[in-house]
């Protein structure tokens, strides 16, 4: 302790240092920031500002400064009269720090205020300090310390005291940025200071109910005045009155349905029940889990304040909403009220995760308009109180691994209900969750296999127990880059704030800020992919026909992918395991993903049978982060050489439909830069050689290491080349005006499922319908698709061009395969009009020609594709 500090405790009255050194056993501070003194201006005076004038909150705040290096708040304000620098809001009758009882909390401002006026060279910096008693409870506290936890009553002293000795050991002291005195007098002109001195109150209590909202929730009523708040809005009497008129019954039965209706809907939050909650998680994630890793929380921390905040995290499990809430209270901000499917509302459950925060709703709002306003209304009434959200915007959870197409009826509802009252901007945070492994890996299996989907039931909640004697691995949580609702609205339109004066209106930008947000909230979370070890196992051993490979080999692969991804980082959100590839094989054999086989000549680690089913979700998860590269890599799976212009127009090509299926973030210049990063990647590597002053690249022969290790790059997203090969050919072969959407993605996923068969595909999601709709969708986005008048596609002489380009990618046997199977009625006919690729010869003396006559370069450079028509040795490893 500092001289000054122990003078200053020395002029403090006997009383409050034996009350400190009796307090102190009992609390244990944890500070936010944990350095508060680097915010502070060196030799400049500092005034704390608290929300309580209570005597506990005073030794809180005086241990806190003395161990964080602060001034203490005990000593005398230099240059005023002042014998403490402490301002409490409170106006509690009651004594602080020997303030007097007679003296308001504007009284001592209002002296601040006046000194900067009568010394223009004087400053004074002000730092509001926010104290929470039991915010943040651990393991070993007790159950009975619940009821005493942080909340938004002002309590009594008794009530404050007995809260610090059973909740004193997980006391957070947060301290703000300090505001100068000097700029605030300054900047507000003629104000005079009696009004100045109450503008500055009301700006710090407005604060202080920011922090304390983002720390412990807003303010929120009984449930039963929600649900009456709701039920009076005008929109929700309107409709009652509608359905009593529709359906011809009396006004009450139409009010008591709509009651009903919220009933089942609406959150019973309960602050108690959410702490009872994080302690039996915390046992409950040690059991299951190796550990809870979250990544760029603090950058959204610190985006929150001020904002109506919506989480919208990936779903991949069950776990995901549990999780994210419990990271979320345990790091000290508010549980959010979270979006649940009513099929979840089981007994002794539902009430459980009602009051930690879940609303139900039905999957279907169709045809009941009741229903859906009383709804709407619920969401706009949270968003208009400041109650943060959490909901997945995917509709479900991925059995694929893949994030799914959005559904935006949540996003519309949100935007809708800020448009209405737009008193807080809306922010999106998108979450990105990794697991290495998932409690219900082999139910996904089975509903992409066709399986009915298993109805949610407590017994089979019970039944499901027996998941938790198995362990799960890490867990990861990366905060994507927030999405502020505002600037997505001022791009839409100059005008959108007219919007608010009529809420019936349906303006007719709002579906396309819908539809915007949800793609960009999309690539957000992609962009903040985390890749585990396990991750880079199925993307090494997945590309292999026999799911296995030489010690060596996969050492090597596994380098090249970590290279990759650190000297081409796809954002600065992503993150990486620390583990070398001896280090994430020795992981994935304890995991039980891989298996070693013993061996004289060298080790081979190999995935069996539904392991390697299983593998396919997580190499999924991050098949994003290698599309460029197994774009480049794809285009020498049949070619010893092609031109980098080639590479280039094709990418071009096929980016719009990679782009969707995968979220990528980039335009079709952005990607065509990655794709040029790529190959000087793979040149750098040499894994490709570049000739002809970089305009000719090539590949060694099959044989060849790096030959291999390109394939098993591009083999990572070969089989959605297959998949717009399956639908284009479908098209062509059953020629324009004879397929309906329906009927076409009908036929696409027979073929899928009979290919995967014939060739024993270890991916389920191969003959995923979404995937095929989401493809046909973007072909008629781009027009190369379209509907006639009788229902039928019909399409443009550009898909003849694709069904040829795809020659560069797929081999032969695959194509003739895929045709041979494919439902239509022109048998083995593959395209119109197939024009030879040039051989080997031809393309070396069309590069020769190139040089020699610069004005043919761009014409003779792309025609520098050279496909192996009589193929090359598999390799043999």
């Amino acid at each position: 302790m500092s001289t000054t500090d122990t003078s200053a405790r020395s002029r403090a009255p006997w009383w409050f240092n034996l009350a400190g050194q009796l307090l102190e056993p009992w609390v244990r501070i944890r500070r936010d920031p944990a350095e508060p003194a680097t915010l502070l201006e060196p030799g400049v005076p500092v005034c704390y500002v608290i929300e309580r004038d209570g005597l506990t909150d005073g030794l809180i705040l005086e241990r806190a400064c003395r161990e964080a290096g602060l001034p203490t708040p005990l000593q005398p304000l230099a240059g005023t009269r002042r014998k403490r620098s402490v301002v409490a809001l409170a106006r509690r009758d009651s004594l602080i720090l020997g303030s007097s009882r007679k003296r308001s909390p504007t009284d001592a401002l209002g002296q601040l205020v006046r000194l900067m006026e009568g010394d223009p060279e004087r400053d004074v910096q002000i730092v509001p300090v926010s104290i929470y008693v039991g915010r943040a409870p651990t393991r070993e506290s007790g159950w009975f310390s619940v009821l005493f936890s942080e909340n938004w009553v002002v309590v009594g002293r008794f009530r404050r005291m007995l809260a610090l000795l059973l909740n004193g050991r997980d006391t957070v002291v947060h301290f703000s940025a300090p505001v100068s005195l000097r700029t605030v007098v300054n900047e507000s002109g003629d104000l005079r200071p009696e009004r100045l001195t109450r503008k500055i109150g009301r700006v710090l209590r407005t604060h202080f109910r920011r922090i304390r909202a983002a720390v412990i929730g807003p303010d929120l009523s009984h449930r039963r005045t929600v649900v009456d708040s709701v039920l009076n809005a005008e929109p929700v009497r309107a409709a009652i009155a509608a359905t009593a008129t529709k359906e011809n019954i009396s006004q009450a039965k139409a009010w008591r349905r709509a009651h009903d209706m919220m009933m089942e809907i609406a959150a019973d939050y309960s602050h108690p029940v959410v702490r009872s909650a994080s302690f039996l998680l915390s046992n409950f994630w040690n059991k299951l889990y190796d550990g809870i890793a979250m990544h760029h929380f603090e950058k959204a921390r610190a985006a929150a304040p001020g904002h109506e905040v919506v989480y919208v995290p990936c779903h991949r499990s069950h776990a995901d909403y549990l999780l994210l809430s419990y990271q979320l209270h345990m790091s000290g901000v508010v549980v959010p009220h979270i979006a649940a499917g009513v099929n979840l509302n089981l007994p002794v459950i539902g009430p459980i995760l009602r009051r930690g925060g879940a609303f139900f709703l039905r999957r279907s709002f169709k045809g009941n308009a009741l229903y859906s306003v009383v709804f709407n209304e619920y969401v706009a009434q949270l968003i208009d109180r400041g109650v943060p959200m959490e909901y997945f915007i995917e509709g479900g959870r991925s059995r694929t691994g893949r994030l799914l197409a959005p559904r935006a009826g949540m996003l519309a509802m949100t935007v809708r209900a800020f448009l209405r009252a737009p008193r807080r901007p809306v922010l999106f945070q998108p979450v990105y969750i990794g697991y290495e492994k998932l409690m219900e890996g082999k139910s996904y299996i089975g509903e992409l296999s066709g399986k009915p989907k298993e109805k949610e039931s407590l017994l089979g909640l019970l039944r499901g127990l027996k998941v938790l004697r198995q362990r799960y691995g890490h867990v990861a949580l990366n905060f994507g880059e927030p999405i502020e609702l505002n600037p997505l609205l001022d791009a839409a339109s100059a005008d959108w704030r007219a919007a608010i004066d009529d809420p019936e209106a349906k303006p007719e930008w709002l579906g396309r800020v819908v539809d915007q947000l949800a793609d960009k909230i999309q690539i957000n979370i992609n962009r903040a992919a985390d890749v585990n070890p396990i991750n880079l196992l199925a993307l090494a051993l997945l590309a292999t026909p026999k799911h296995a490979m030489a010690e060596n080999d996969l050492l090597s692969q596994l380098e090249l992918m970590k290279a990759l991804l650190e000297e081409l980082p796809y954002s600065d959100r992503m993150t990486m395991t620390s583990m070398d590839p001896a280090g994430i094989i020795a992981y994935g054999e304890q995991m039980g993903w891989i298996r070693r086989v013993r061996h004289p000549l060298g080790d081979v680690l190999v995935t069996e049978d539904e392991q390697a089913v299983l593998l396919s979700y997580f190499r999924n998860n991050v098949l994003h982060l290698t599309a460029t590269a197994a774009w480049v890599a794809s285009c020498f799976l049949n070619n010893r050489r092609m031109s980098r212009a080639s590479v280039l127009r094709l990418g071009r090509i096929i980016y719009p439909f990679i782009q969707g299926e995968l979220f990528l973030p980039w335009d079709a210049d952005g990607f065509c830069q990655q794709l040029q990063a790529t190959i000087d990647f793979f040149v750098r590597r040499g894994l490709l050689e570049a000739t002809g002053e970089g305009r000719v690249l090539e590949r060694g022969p099959g044989q060849d290491d790096a030959a291999f290790q390109l394939k098993i790059i591009a083999r990572s997203l070969i089989q959605a080349f297959e998949r717009y090969y399956i639908t284009i050919a479908a098209l062509v072969k059953n020629g324009p005006h004879t397929l309906t959407s329906a009927e076409l993605e009908n036929a696409c996923t027979l073929t899928a499922q009979r290919l995967s068969l014939l060739n024993e595909l270890s991916a389920p999601e191969f003959f995923d319908k979404a995937l095929f709709r989401g493809f046909i969708q973007k072909l008629r986005e781009n027009r190369i698709v379209w509907t006639d008048d009788a229902g039928k596609l019909d399409y443009d002489k550009g898909l003849e061009d694709m069904v040829r380009d795809a020659r560069v990618i797929l081999a032969r046997e695959v194509r003739h395969s895929i045709l041979k199977i494919t439902p239509g009625g022109d048998g083995e006919k593959e395209a119109p009009a197939e024009k030879p690729l040039p051989t080997d010869a031809t393309s070396e003396a069309l590069h020769e020609r190139h040089v020699a006559a610069e004005h043919h370069e761009h014409a003779l450079v792309e025609a520098t594709v050279v496909e192996e028509e009589a193929g090359e040795p598999h390799d043999k490893r």
